[in-house]
C-alpha cells in the first residue's frame, strides 16, 4: 500500500484536494472497510485433536480479509465510476474463499467429533463506512454529505496519489474522531470495594520496556504455526522465544527480560506508532506497510505488571502455559462485547477511554491499561476461542459459577506522546496509534493484550501467597504506578534517600569532630603544615561549594578557620602562613579528617591519599609514612604563598603550633644558656 507521510486525520485524507474533489463531484471520499463474521469466535468447542488444522484455516480467513481489504482501498476510482465493483471483484470472491475455507474447518472436526452447524451462514462479508462519526475540518467541501449508498461505491485510499480516505500515514486511519481530550472525560473508575475473605496484596514482575526490539507480527496464542498471524507487530517483554512456531519447551527454555529470572512468562501487545513518515524494518512487509501498519514504533516509557487478588476470595495458582487474551482485536467489525481497551493520561488515570486514544496535557503521558481476566475454569489452559477457558468477575468481584479466581495480570504501559495536532491531520504533530488488522482502520478499541504464563511452581506459590497475606511483593515492587499500594512501596521512599543521606551525614561529621582532633596535630605533625600545596581542592564544603578561585575559603574553610581563634585567640593572625597540618590530605593523624571534609570530598579522592573518607589506610602506608612523605616538601616555603588559600581554609591551632614550636625552642636554648653560665660561674 502507497504510503502518506501526513496524511490528514480531519478530512480522511491528505493536504491536498481529494479525487472527488478535483473531478468536480463535490463529493467527499469516504473511508471503507471489510465486515466480515468472527468465525474464531463462533467456534467454542473444538477437539484437540482438530486444533492444529483449524487454528491455520482460521489464519487463513484474516489473510482473506486482509488482501480483500488492500483491494478495496486501491479501488477508489472504479467503485466510483461502478457502484456494483466492490460487490462484483471484492465482495464476492471473498465470499467463495471463505465458503471453501469454512467447508475445510467443518471437514477437520467433523473427523474426530461433531460437526459444526451454521459455519456457512458466515461467509459472507459486507463494506462497510469505515469512519464512526462525521469528520470535522478541511475534508468538508461546501458542505455536501454523502447518501448510504454512496458508502459501498467510494474507497478507503485515492488512487494515484496514495492519500488515505480515512486518514493515517497508510490510509487505513486513524481518523480525527478516534481522539478526545482526557480532561473532558468524568472520573469513571470504580473498584469494588474488598470484603470478607478479599485477597488483597499484590506482586510485581519487572521485565523491562522491549528495548532490545523484539517484534513480529505472529501470534502464537491465536494463530500457533502460521507466520504472520496477527497481520500487525507486537512488542514482547518477557520470554525471548515468543514467536508462531516455539513450541511449549521452546518457551520453557528460553531466555527471559524479567529481573526474576523465575518469570518466563510472555507479555505481547500491538505496538505504537507515531505516524511521521519514519520507515520502520517493517515498512514493505507483511504486518508491516503492505498491511497499513506505518510510521515510528515507540518504545514505552515505563511497563508496569502487576498481579492482583479478588475483592471477595482468595486465589488460586495459574496453571503453567496459561494462554489469555485480553480485549478483541476485530472489535471494530465484531462490536464491542469482548473489547477490554483503557486509555488515559498520567495524572488522570481515575478517568479511562474506551473507544478514543487520548489527548493528553503537555507534561502528561499517554497511559494504556489492560486488566486481564481473573476467573479460570479449573481444567483448561486455553480454548478453542481462547476465551471460554478463562472469564472476568462480575462488578462486586464474583467469579462465574465453575470458576475460580486467579491472580489478576494488570498491564500498565506508558508512553511519552505529544497530542496531535488534528486540525492540520498531524502535520505539525503527527498522529499515533495502534497497529491493528488493516481492515480494523487502528481504532483505539481494537487494542489488546496477550499473556501466557510461564512462572516456575515456586515463583507462583510466592505470588498466591503474597497477594492472599495482603502483601506487596515481586521484584517490580514500587518500581512505578501499582494500582495497589501496599507496604514496599511504602518503605521504598525511605529507602531510596537513605544512601544520599548518609553521605551527608559521615562528611559533615569529620569538621564537627575536627576540633576535638586539631590540637593534638602540632603536637604530633609540626612539620605536615607543607603538605598544602597538594591540595588543589579548596577548603570549601563538600560538594565544592568553594571553589579554588575564591582563594579558597568556602564555606567549609570559614567555620573551620573562625574555631581556632576561639580556642587560642592570641593567634589569629597566621590565616596566611604557609601550610597546617589539615592541609595535608590522606596523610595520618587527625587532619587527614579535617581535609576530607571541609576540602570537598573524601580524603583518598582528593590527591590518592592513603586514607579514605574514614581514616583507614587505604594505600598500604602508615601514619609514619604519611609524616615523611608531607615532610619531604617542608623546606619549600616559597611553595606556601600559592597554596596560602588551603591553609586558611582548614584548623588554624596546627598552624599556630607550627610557628609556637620554633619559638618555644628557642626560648628553652636562651633559659638553658643562662642556667649553664651561672652554674659556671658558680664553679
Amino acid at each position: 500500500m502507497a504510503a502518506n507521510v501526513y496524511a490528514s486525520a480531519t478530512d480522511g485524507g491528505s493536504g491536498g484536494d481529494s479525487a472527488a474533489t478535483r473531478s468536480g463531484t463535490g463529493v467527499r471520499t469516504a473511508g471503507a472497510t471489510i465486515d466480515c463474521p468472527d468465525v474464531g469466535t463462533k467456534l467454542t468447542s473444538v477437539p484437540e485433536q482438530a486444533r492444529g488444522e483449524v487454528d491455520k484455516e482460521l489464519a487463513l480467513l484474516d489473510e482473506q480479509i486482509a488482501k480483500a481489504y488492500q483491494q478495496l482501498s486501491e479501488s477508489a476510482q472504479q467503485m466510483q465510476q461502478d457502484p456494483g465493483f466492490a460487490d462484483n471483484a471484492i465482495v464476492n470472491p471473498l465470499k467463495e474463499k471463505r465458503g471453501a475455507t469454512l467447508e475445510r474447518i467443518a471437514i477437520a472436526i467433523d473427523r474426530v467429533g461433531d460437526r459444526p452447524e451454521g459455519l456457512e451462514a458466515l461467509a459472507a462479508c459486507t463494506v462497510q463506512n469505515g469512519n464512526q462519526a462525521p469528520a470535522q475540518g478541511e475534508g468538508q467541501d461546501g458542505g455536501a454529505t454523502e447518501q448510504p449508498g454512496q458508502e459501498q461505491g467510494q474507497a478507503g485510499q485515492e488512487q494515484g496519489n496514495g492519500q488515505g480516505a480515512n486518514g493515517g500515514q497508510a490510509g487505513n486511519g486513524p481518523v480525527a474522531a478516534d481522539y478526545a481530550d482526557i480532561k473532558s472525560v468524568q472520573p469513571n473508575v470504580n473498584d469494588p470495594r474488598p470484603q470478607g475473605d478479599a485477597s488483597r496484596g499484590t506482586f510485581a514482575t519487572s521485565c523491562g520496556v522491549n528495548e532490545n526490539g523484539l517484534f513480529n507480527s505472529d501470534n502464537i496464542i491465536a494463530a500457533p504455526g502460521v507466520s504472520n498471524g496477527a497481520h500487525h507487530f507486537h512488542d514482547y517483554v518477557g520470554n525471548q522465544a515468543n514467536n508462531a512456531f516455539a513450541s511449549d519447551q521452546d518457551l520453557a527454555n528460553a531466555e527471559t527480560s524479567c529481573d526474576d529470572q523465575g518469570d518466563k512468562s510472555s507479555y505481547y501487545w500491538p505496538v505504537v506508532r507515531l505516524q511521521n513518515g519514519t520507515q520502520e524494518q517493517d515498512a514493505n512487509k507483511p504486518g508491516g506497510g503492505i498491511e497499513g501498519n506505518a510510521g515510528e514504533i515507540l518504545t514505552p516509557k515505563q511497563v508496569t505488571l502487576t498481579f492482583v487478588g479478588n475483592p471477595r476470595e482468595k486465589v488460586t495458582a495459574m496453571p503453567r502455559l496459561l494462554r489469555i487474551i485480553t480485549g478483541d482485536a476485530k472489535s471494530f467489525v465484531n462490536g464491542p462485547a469482548n473489547a477490554n481497551a483503557s486509555w488515559s493520561c498520567t495524572g488522570f488515570e481515575d478517568r479511562q477511554l474506551k473507544d478514543k486514544y487520548p489527548l493528553c496535557p503537555q507534561g502528561s503521558d499517554v497511559v494504556r491499561t489492560f486488566k486481564f481476566q481473573s476467573c479460570w475454569d479449573g481444567r483448561n489452559i486455553d480454548s478453542a476461542n481462547h476465551r471460554t477457558h478463562v472469564a472476568f468477575a462480575d462488578a462486586a468481584g464474583n467469579c462465574p459459577s465453575g470458576f475460580r479466581p486467579i491472580p489478576q495480570l494488570v498491564q500498565r504501559i506508558v508512553y511519552d506522546i505529544d497530542a496531535p495536532s488534528l486540525n492540520d491531520g498531524g502535520r505539525t504533530t503527527p498522529l499515533f496509534a495502534v497497529d491493528s488488522f488493516p481492515e480494523q482502520l487502528h481504532k483505539p478499541g481494537t487494542d489488546h493484550g496477550d499473556f501466557i504464563n510461564i512462572f516456575d511452581e515456586d515463583l507462583m506459590g510466592e505470588m498466591v501467597d503474597c497477594i492472599n497475606d495482603g502483601r506487596t511483593c515481586g521484584a517490580g515492587a514500587g518500581g512505578g504506578q501499582d494500582p495497589a499500594p501496599g507496604e514496599e512501596p511504602q518503605e521504598e521512599p525511605t529507602k531510596t534517600p537513605e544512601a544520599p543521606q548518609e553521605e551527608p551525614t559521615k562528611t559533615p561529621e569529620a569538621p564537627q569532630e575536627e576540633p576535638t582532633k586539631t590540637p593534638e596535630a602540632p603536637q604530633e605533625e609540626p612539620t605536615k603544615a607543607p603538605g598544602a600545596p597538594q591540595d588543589g581542592n579548596g577548603g570549601g564544603k563538600p560538594g565544592d561549594e568553594g571553589d579554588g578561585g575564591d582563594g579558597g575559603k568556602g564555606d567549609g574553610g570559614k567555620d573551620e578557620a573562625s574555631k581556632p581563634p576561639a580556642d587560642k585567640p592570641a593567634k589569629p593572625a597566621p590565616e596566611p602562613e604557609p601550610g597546617d597540618a589539615s592541609t595535608a590530605p590522606g596523610s595520618a593523624g587527625p587532619a587527614v579528617k579535617a581535609t576530607s571534609s571541609a576540602g570537598g570530598g573524601k580524603a583518598g579522592a582528593q590527591d590518592g591519599g592513603s586514607k579514605g573518607g574514614d581514616g583507614e589506610d587505604t594505600d598500604g602506608l602508615g601514619e609514619s609514612q604519611a609524616v615523611g612523605t608531607a615532610t619531604s616538601a617542608a623546606p619549600t616555603p616559597s611553595d606556601a604563598s600559592g597554596t596560602e588559600p588551603q591553609a586558611v581554609g582548614e584548623g588554624g591551632l596546627a598552624d599556630t603550633g607550627a610557628q609556637l614550636w620554633p619559638a618555644a625552642a628557642g626560648a628553652v636554648l636562651v633559659i638553658a644558656g643562662f642556667v649553664v653560665l651561672r652554674r659556671v660561674r658558680r664553679g
